[in-house]
């Protein structure tokens, strides 16, 4: 006879496993029939958990049936299973108050509750969760997992917010985030330094360092040393060298500071590192605009510079769609125009006619004038 809660420990290892499965159905649009079967027995599978004398369970489960609850919207009528198992009335904002009342005495709890709100885009919740766990438990050493979460939140924050303001959507970002994040890292880096807090903290130094709007712009040269020093740290430990993030926010604190060359070899391991139908090509837009860079101020020849641009292009076609590809193009020739004119003849001189065939795609598309600015190295075609 297998005890009742060790089968209920099975049912809440399946009914996660269901929800990964349902939000992926989600994210790939498949159809809502495909999904119901699923989703309904999830709903059936948490109800049981709900029972469990295990308080990590329990919160847990609320958890997911809240998530399961916002779902239901994605259906065009309110799935069976939720009229099945008495949820009909029940609001997601009550299931997850409920999780966290039976968890706010245990910070491990809190803390896995925190991770989950953080994913779904609750942030007001994850800060207040993580609060709660440093309420309990104020120890960075034995509650690591709480500053990290509190963290990363303020740093999504201050990510999304520069996000809307260069679309033209909102004010400036609020660098407060910055600092809140910045204070709990180091909190953590003292006692327990790991190689995703030495990433972190990097991101918010470089953040720190360079201009809200103009990210070539340097206002603090010793927050973008520091850095470079948390990148190098992260980069010592095991498989920190096979980070694309790291890889290329180190190529950025070179750019920035001047050294194109150090910055390029960054970038150029930043597109060895990404996968075959990645969809973020900017660490090639990056190695293009070091490249030309290097071009502009005669560190690199008409001839290096073209066989540079056609060996990674080539590379970025065999990686990238053709679509993500052609607008980090676009992006490079709005802001390096004149450089931009220059690689074109160098590549048609040397007989390397695919690049200039993308490029001028994106001028068609953009349907700007190109013109070359005064005072720099620039060819006309």
């Amino acid at each position: 006879q297998i005890p009742m809660e060790e089968k209920r420990g099975w049912y809440f290892t399946m009914a996660t496993l269901f929800i990964r499965l349902d939000g992926i159905f989600l994210e790939l649009g498949r159809e809502e029939q495909k999904r119901l079967p699923a989703f309904n027995r999830t709903l059936a599978l948490l109800r049981q958990v709900l029972k469990s004398s295990d308080p990590q369970h329990r919160a847990l489960a609320w958890c997911y049936l809240g998530m399961l609850l916002e779902r239901k919207h994605t259906f065009s009528t309110t799935p069976m299973g939720v009229h099945d198992c008495g949820y009909s009335g029940t609001d997601p904002l009550d299931c997850f108050g409920k999780a966290i009342e039976i968890a706010k005495d245990q910070p491990p709890i809190l803390n896995r509750l925190a991770k989950i709100f953080h994913f779904l885009g609750k942030q007001d919740m994850a800060i207040g969760t993580c609060n709660m766990a440093l309420d309990n438990l104020r120890d960075p050493e034995l509650n690591w997992q709480a500053y990290c979460t509190r963290a990363k939140v303020h740093i999504t924050a201050y990510l999304h917010d520069l996000e809307r303001v260069k679309m033209g959507l909102g004010g400036m970002p609020d660098r407060n985030h910055l600092a809140c994040a910045k204070a709990d890292l180091e909190e953590v880096v003292k006692v327990c330094p790991g190689l995703k807090t030495y990433l972190d903290i990097g991101q918010v130094k470089y953040y720190m360092g360079v201009d809200a709007m103009r990210e070539l712009l340097a206002v603090d040269e010793a927050a973008l040393n520091q850095a470079l020093v948390f990148l190098a740290k992260a980069g010592e430990r095991e498989l920190g060298a096979t980070l694309l993030e790291l890889q290329l926010l180190r190529g950025k604190c070179l750019r920035i500071k001047g050294e194109e060359a150090n910055a390029a070899a960054c970038f150029k391991r930043v597109v060895e590192l990404d996968d075959a139908g990645c969809s973020h090509p900017e660490g090639f837009g990056c190695l293009l605009e070091a490249l030309l860079a290097q071009w502009s101020q005669a560190q690199l020849s008409d001839g290096e510079l073209g066989r540079e641009v056609d060996a990674w292009l080539r590379r970025a076609q065999g990686k990238y769609p053709a679509a993500r590809l052609r607008q980090e193009l676009q992006r490079v020739w709005r802001g390096h125009t004149g450089e931009v004119l220059g690689l074109a003849r160098a590549l048609v001189s040397q007989g390397r006619p695919a690049l200039v065939r993308l490029l001028f795609e994106t001028m068609e598309r953009d349907g700007e004038v190109a013109r070359a600015p005064r005072g720099r190295r620039a060819f006309s075609v």
